[in-house]
């Protein structure tokens, strides 16, 4: 199955790109060419762009403080395992702590790194990290895989708190719903919401259907069109025959 979700806010949608970016840096990071380090650092630079709003911090806190509220109704509920309640409770306060102890504005200390903030604006420039352009960068690529990496490591490590907060909000978040079978027929699917408030859907398509799902939606609307892949048109074509899929309303 290949899973499509779509939120609806702005917050869940910077906590995906948050998630997404931070696996493709720490995936990058593991590699030892320079080309997977020079792609892990611009990823890293598009973290600091991305977590650069300023309430997002206080964001995750009160959320994973409304969480921890709600675990806490739990407690002595005879159908509910304490182990894995205090378990949970435990991985969230360990994380409000670590967004509490971050300092400053988030991603500061790479802000006020003259070398990096150099790379960062060459590297907007199609073509703008070449050796002639940056040749101390051209030098720290040519440095041992191990010094590299401990170095990009290092340059994300201060962010972390906001990833492991993002993926326990994320988690919490998908865990939330439950996918029911629907048929789009012809391609097409509406489902009217009622004000049902959502911060998230999830669209699982068979991996072996062809269909790409295009949704828009509000707290009363779901529309879902489903096309057909590209094969060099310059529009997509909605298909033209019964789609299954499943579909998950997903909202803390």
């Amino acid at each position: 199955m290949i899973t499509y979700e779509y939120p609806f806010n702005e917050r869940i949608r910077t906590l995906l790109r948050l998630e997404d970016l931070f696996e493709k840096t720490a995936y990058f990071a593991e590699s030892d060419g320079q080309l997977e380090h020079h792609t892990a650092l611009v990823t890293l630079f598009e973290i600091l762009e991305t977590a650069g709003r300023a309430d997002l911090k206080m964001d995750l806190i009160q959320e994973l403080e409304r969480q921890r509220q709600t675990l806490l109704a739990y407690r002595n509920n005879p159908d509910i395992s304490e182990e894995a309640l205090s378990g949970a409770l435990y991985e969230i306060e360990h994380s409000s702590a670590a967004l509490l102890g971050m300092a400053g504005k988030i991603g500061q200390y790479l802000r006020d790194n003259d070398w990096l903030m150099g790379i960062k604006s060459r590297a907007a420039i199609p073509g703008g990290v070449c050796e002639f352009d940056l040749p101390s960068y051209h030098w720290w690529l040519h440095r041992p895989p191990e010094v590299r990496r401990e170095a990009i490591a290092g340059w994300t490590r201060p962010m972390l708190p906001l990833r492991d907060a993002a993926a326990i909000v994320l988690r919490l978040l998908r865990s939330s719903g439950r996918p029911k079978h629907h048929i789009a027929l012809k391609g097409q699917f509406q489902l009217n919401l009622g004000g049902t408030a959502a911060q998230m859907v999830r669209v699982e398509v068979n991996t072996e259907e062809p269909a790409i799902p295009e949704v828009s939606a509000n707290k009363y609307f779901l529309n879902i069109r489903f096309t057909n892949p590209s094969a060099g048109e310059l529009k997509a074509r909605v298909c033209e025959r019964d789609v299954p899929f499943d579909l998950t309303f997903c909202n803390l």
